[in-house]
């Protein structure tokens, strides 16, 4: 099993968690655009809507075409995004967390016409009696459904299903019908003359 994320902290602290509860996983310090892994595997996910993430349009081919390389033929490659929906409906506004020894604060907004929506972090994590501020941008591109097919398809993928996400988060406000999908692509197996 292998991980890979862009942020030396995470990779770190991927590595701490697997070392803590005796996983075997390999954790890779690499960008999803033109990651590499060290074997073809059978599944891929991508959860949390880290699509998104990408930060260019053309980029999103590259990411595809980064999973078909490290895929065996017949795997499957599993993920999410968040839909203008989902922008128009949660990316707005400013929104308040506070819990024992950490207080967020996130002021949202979104631009529906150019499809891309961002977040400004703000938080204080408590060390002893003082506070540490922390802060961070966060920025996402919306694909629409048309775009993420072509892109699954040039890169050898089918077929592709989609799912709306909100049946999965029951008992919420996490998400709502139509802000979020699931997608689940086949590689095409290589045939053999």
């Amino acid at each position: 099993m292998y991980g890979v994320d862009l942020s030396p902290g995470m990779c770190h602290a991927a590595r701490r968690e697997a070392r803590k509860r005796k996983l075997r996983l390999r954790v890779i310090q690499a960008d999803m655009r033109d990651f590499r892994l060290p074997e073809p595997v059978d599944l891929i996910l991508s959860e949390y809507d880290a699509i998104n993430h990408v930060p260019r349009r053309s980029d999103l081919r590259r990411v595809v075409s980064a999973v078909a390389r490290a895929l065996n033929p017949g795997g499957w490659f599993f993920f999410d995004v968040n839909n203008l929906a989902g922008f128009d409906k949660y990316w707005r506004g400013t929104w308040w967390i506070e819990k024992p020894g950490v207080v967020l604060a996130m002021r949202n907004g979104h631009n529906l016409k150019r499809r891309k929506a961002w977040c400004d972090c703000e938080w204080f994590v408590q060390e002893g009696r003082l506070w540490r501020r922390h802060t961070e941008r966060v920025e996402e591109v919306c694909w629409a459904q048309g775009e993420i097919r072509d892109a699954l398809n040039a890169a050898g993928f089918a077929p592709v299903q989609v799912w709306d996400a909100a049946p999965f988060f029951r008992g919420g406000d996490v998400t709502t019908k139509g802000c979020r999908s699931y997608y689940l692509a086949r590689k095409g197996r290589q045939i053999r003359p």
